[in-house]
């Protein structure tokens, strides 16, 4: 019989309805489907338990993500998680703002038309000087969207060795440290 266990810490209230896990704390709340036909979760006090009958190693391979993305969600509701992006330019110089619900980039290359990135709601975008700081409960999400701005800002046609110019992830997601500015708004 396989077995997984993650402790649930104080101030965060985990439940479960049809198949999807939901994770509330003092930054938000956090969803996730997990289910599959093999292993059971179940809620215990301060644990939750996810187990098997059958032990194959696809089986224990999905407990073992679903255990680390459930830890992920807990720190996310609890402590957040917390990315950058530096803009780097050489040739034109470049403004970033965030107007309404999007991340604009203007004068990137010399061009006339900016370039829009939808923030989505559940993240937080601050930005200082040439370096985006994305934070938000979910760390995928937060990932995605540090992703989607180096994507966005993609110079193709050029040797990247000679023409630098463009949006370079600094800082994968993690845990903000003390004191590290975590993106939350005076």
């Amino acid at each position: 019989m396989l077995k997984n266990e993650v402790a649930i810490p104080d101030g965060v209230e985990i439940r479960k309805e049809n198949g999807e896990i939901s994770v509330k704390g003092t930054r938000g709340e956090n969803r996730r489907f997990l289910k599959a036909p093999h292993i059971k979760v179940e809620i215990k006090g301060n644990t939750i338990s996810f187990t098997s009958d059958t032990e194959r190693k696809k089986i224990k391979a999905v407990m073992g993500t679903w255990a680390a993305n459930l830890r992920n969600m807990i720190d996310g509701v609890s402590k957040g998680w917390t990315g950058e992006v530096k803009l780097v330019y050489s040739h034109f110089p470049v403004k970033i703002k965030k107007e309404d619900k999007y991340l604009v980039i203007e004068n990137f290359l010399g061009e006339r038309s900016s370039r829009r990135i939808p923030v989505p709601d559940d993240l937080d975008l601050e930005i200082k000087q040439n370096t985006i700081v994305v934070s938000g409960t979910d760390k995928e999400r937060v990932g995605q969207m540090l992703a989607m701005i180096e994507q966005k800002v993609r110079t193709k046609g050029f040797d990247r060795r000679v023409f630098q110019d463009g949006c370079y992830i600094t800082k994968k997601p993690h845990i903000p440290e003390e004191g590290e500015n975590d993106g939350e708004k005076a």
